[in-house]
């Protein structure tokens, strides 16, 4: 038999095979700081992944498109929701495409986290294609490493730049112009028209400049504050007669801008607040407060960070040269409040000390009012040691809750009671069934939505349908200028909803097995014999060692016993003779 090799050969070119086309995955980000169009960024982000991947025959299906909006770029992908999602589809074989493309990398990797995330599409075989190195990123290679390296980098550089630019703007713009800067208006003040917006672009826009104006209805009340509390009286003495006399508090005025408080009636806290405003001179203040990213866990930095809000000594205030608004209170009568503040220990620049106890409580921290939920005061009385609520009671009216004055609990009428309850817990023949008790009651419950969140959603849903509208309102030949300054003022509501649902959540506390709780038991001993010969202080110790919670119900007069190293532990009640 002879093989014609020549043939073979010449039908072997001739052949065609069907290579399959790569299916691809879109990741892109659009954050508060680029002050964009989401949808406007998604469509050129979206563009530049399409001129990278079409003439290799790649496409990208609608349901693999994951765009982050309202999220700031150094959040790692980990706490980005779309991010989030897509790191997910990696895990899921049948994720429906085998490489990611991104249209500009340095939206999608902030600092080090290019470095902490391409080792995850590399262990499970998907390819990251990026327009800068004209194609997927080769694991090995040092020149594509360091490309991507660059772009966290300059990313990490470009958002640093924006927040000095910012400042640095802010700062003039105060000091100089004395312009408001946006947030909400102070208590006493509500928002003014003072016409069109200085810069012309956003005038062409339709853009109005706004500041503070006295509101008729609060800011004599402010007036009134001011000159209670130099007259003598006190910051609960003030909340409690402006309850009296069904004054609405600053958050029960305003629901709209307070949605995340209560809005009940006024606390010392909020009279507190309104005496160290200076902005009641007609002095427009920036720079009170700043905000600090610090670490979310110490113990995993590819967390990355959150941010805290933080007190300015008054030295970093920037304060307007000028009176720009019309003051509610005169800059002698503002000094005159803060110098009596500080008399008492009571105002902003004012460094309290901690004070070591002259006497020990075995339950200090631990125990709770029944009734309002809140700690209850350590307190000494006729040599003894008491937990006390105070409630006043005009506050206890407005929050519509029975509630006395005072509500005690004397620590004697609980210790004893406690430690037999504790001492039957954890004996031998019962202490394995109270660890596994403790175990289980770790699980978390359902999450519940708070009702700042369900606001944030309907606001977010209310905002989309107004954008709608303004659009069809656009295409029917409505006034584009002042079209689009709705559209603007809405987008700004928008990102602020969106940025309320998208907060990071608490990270959950770390669970204890059984073994682990056995172990802590076993460091303590025998309880009911550390208990019996522990002095005060030790005693102490054994209760916060335990998670012991105490919550005391003044109507029944029992106590609640909960023990708790990181979850609940219910145990049974304890009657007292400790009364209201």
């Amino acid at each position: 038999m002879t093989i014609n090799h020549e043939r073979i050969a010449a039908d072997f070119a001739n052949a065609s095979f069907a290579v399959p086309k790569p299916s691809f995955a879109f990741y892109g980000r659009v954050s508060t700081e680029d002050n964009q169009d989401p949808e406007s960024s998604r469509r050129w982000q979206l563009s530049l992944a399409h001129n990278l991947i079409a003439p290799r025959g790649g496409v990208i299906a609608d349901h693999l498109q994951f765009f982050d909006i309202g999220q700031s770029r150094s959040l790692p992908w980990s706490r980005r929701p779309e991010a989030n999602r897509l790191l997910a589809a990696l895990r899921d074989p049948g994720r429906g495409f085998t490489a990611v493309v991104i249209g500009e990398p340095h939206r999608a990797f902030y600092g080090n986290q290019f470095g902490l995330t391409l080792p995850l599409f590399t262990h499970f075989g998907v390819q990251l294609w990026v327009p800068e190195v004209g194609g997927p990123i080769d694991p090995d290679n040092e020149a594509h490493d360091l490309v991507m390296s660059v772009f966290g980098g300059m990313s990490k550089g470009e958002r640093n730049r924006i927040k000095v630019r910012v400042k640095t703007s802010m700062a003039s713009q105060t000091q100089v112009e004395g312009r408001f800067l946006g947030g909400r208006p102070p208590y006493g003040y509500t928002m003014a028209d003072l016409g069109p917006h200085p810069n012309p672009a956003k005038a062409a826009d339709g853009r109005r400049l706004r500041g503070l104006a006295p509101d008729p209805n609060t800011a004599p009340v402010v007036q009134r504050i001011f000159a209670e509390f130099l007259a003598g009286n006190g910051l609960l003495v003030i909340a409690e007669g402006l309850n009296a006399d069904g004054i609405l508090c600053p958050s029960g005025y305003d629901r709209k801008r307070n949605p995340h408080r209560s809005g009940i009636a006024w606390a010392k806290s909020a009279v507190r607040v309104i005496l160290t405003n200076p902005r009641y001179t007609g002095h427009q203040v920036w720079n009170r407060q700043r905000t600090d990213e610090v670490l979310l866990d110490v113990n995993d930095v590819a967390l990355g960070n959150t941010t805290i809000m933080r007190w300015n000594p008054k030295e970093k205030w920037v304060i307007s040269k000028e009176i720009v608004h019309a003051p509610l209170i005169d800059a002698d009568t503002f000094e005159r409040a803060q110098q009596v503040l500080y008399r008492r220990g009571d105002g902003p620049g004012f460094e309290h000390k901690q004070h070591r106890s002259r006497h020990v409580y075995v339950f200090k921290g631990l125990v709770y009012c029944g009734l309002c939920h809140r700690k209850m005061q350590s307190h000494r009385s006729n040599g003894e040691a008491y937990y006390r609520c105070r409630y006043p009671q005009e506050y206890a009216l407005a929050n519509k809750i029975h509630h006395p004055r005072n509500v005690y609990l004397r620590e004697r009428d609980v210790v004893g009671t406690l430690d037999t309850a504790l001492a039957a817990a954890f004996a031998p023949g019962r202490v394995n069934h109270t660890v596994a008790m403790m175990a289980a009651a770790q699980e978390d419950p359902e999450p519940v939505e708070s009702e700042a969140a369900r606001q944030a959603r309907a606001q977010l849903a209310d905002c989309d349908a107004k954008l709608a509208t303004y659009r069809a309102a656009l295409e029917s030949g409505a006034d584009p200028e002042v079209v689009t300054g709705w559209i603007s003022e809405t987008q700004t509501q928008r990102r602020k909803a969106a940025a309320i649902l998208n907060a990071p959540r608490p990270s959950r506390a770390p669970q204890m097995s059984p073994a682990q709780i056995t172990d802590l038991l076993r460091q303590i001993g025998d309880i009911g014999a550390a208990l019996g010969e522990a002095d005060p202080a030790d005693r102490a110790e054994v209760y916060q060692q335990l998670g012991v919670r105490l919550t005391y119900h003044p109507d029944t007069q029992k106590v609640r016993v909960q023990a708790q190293p990181v979850a609940d532990f219910h145990g049974d009640l304890v009657c007292v003779r400790g009364g209201t």
